[in-house]
């Protein structure tokens, strides 16, 4: 194995630019050097490649690659651009492919998916265009329970998400979302209960689709998982969540089957909200982040895997996907 050389794709033009280079300066950091030579793939805000320091292509960094670990979050890294991109060259890549990453990052589709499993979601509208926002904002306000969830139907790490109510605050926050160049937005009937969220990793200690347990995610007050909560350290994650054993099994149960349904690969991270009645499917990421306030290497570190290992597992799968 020694010898393989690993492009880390971070960065992007996405508005996750920030938390996308902390991901990768984690996975670059923690891959073993003993096995692996890395090379730091940076793409700048508009789109543009580099490696040490100089403008770059493509197609000249990934012909010098054996395989690439994306630390992308957002468009371009997560809904199946860059995807495509690696799969017209041919290099093997850890993660999810680009229609699996399409159709994930897709938040309607993919509740359509789940409703397809007979997964709960929590009851939403979609709105694509300006000129239907004052109608869609009138409706919700009649037929659906106030507060509302109001969010971007394509972004990531929860950039966007406003729980809001009544016309006006419903009609401004879909008004600035599609103004802010969101590709439609999604509004959903707000639950009340736990958040929780769960990681499958496959081919892991021999299991096909291994689930890892439930995380229980544990706000600031007032405040709901929001983009600044996920990463100012104030959220409290408790693994494994303080769930009953039959929630926890059903939490991990959904997670492999909404994988499954989804048609992804290798890796994947599903959020919940466990209410007194039942559990509601929310959203599943395709590259869950990978810094040192991220969920997944703490859930890996709760079964004893360390991110480590987990990278090295990754950088496997993606050459397996060649060998075969």
């Amino acid at each position: 194995m020694r010898g393989t050389v690993v492009g880390v794709l971070r960065g992007g033009p996405s508005q996750e630019h920030e938390v996308s280079l902390q991901t990768g300066h984690a996975i670059l950091t923690h891959l073993p050097e003993e096995r692996y030579t890395t090379r730091d793939i940076y793409i700048d805000k508009k789109g543009v490649w580099h490696e040490k320091g100089r403008i770059t292509t493509p197609e000249k960094v990934l012909r010098s690659v054996d395989a690439v670990l994306i630390g992308l979050h957002g468009e371009y890294g997560e809904d199946g651009e860059v995807q495509k991109l690696l799969e017209r060259y041919g290099v093997p890549f850890a993660g999810s492919d680009s229609f699996g990453s399409y159709l994930a990052m897709h938040k309607v589709l993919t509740k359509e998916k789940a409703k397809e499993h007979g997964i709960k979601t929590p009851k939403y509208r979609f709105i694509e265009r300006q000129s239907d926002a004052e109608e869609a904002a009138k409706e919700i306000t009649r037929s659906f329970h106030q507060p509302v969830v109001v969010k971007p139907v394509r972004w990531g790490s929860s950039v966007g998400v406003s729980i809001v109510g009544g016309y006006q605050p419903v009609h401004t926050a879909i008004t600035s979302l599609l103004e802010a160049g969101a590709q439609g937005v999604l509004v959903e009937e707000y639950i009340r209960g736990t958040e929780a969220t769960v990681g499958v990793v496959e081919d892991l200690r021999g299991e096909k689709l291994y689930g890892l347990p439930a995380i229980e995610i544990v706000p600031p007050d007032s405040d709901f998982f929001s983009y600044e909560a996920k990463y100012s350290g104030r959220t409290r994650e408790i693994v494994p969540g303080r769930f009953a054993k039959p929630v926890q099994e059903e939490l991990v149960s959904l997670a492999r089957t909404m994988h499954e349904a989804l048609g992804l690969r290798h890796y994947s991270r599903s959020d919940f909200m466990v209410s007194p009645k039942c559990i509601y499917f929310i959203e599943t990421n395709t590259l869950p982040g990978m810094t040192a306030e991220s969920l997944l290497p703490k859930s890996l570190q709760a079964i004893g895997v360390s991110f480590p290992d987990f990278l090295s597992h990754l950088v496997e799968l993606a050459l397996r996907g060649k060998r075969r």
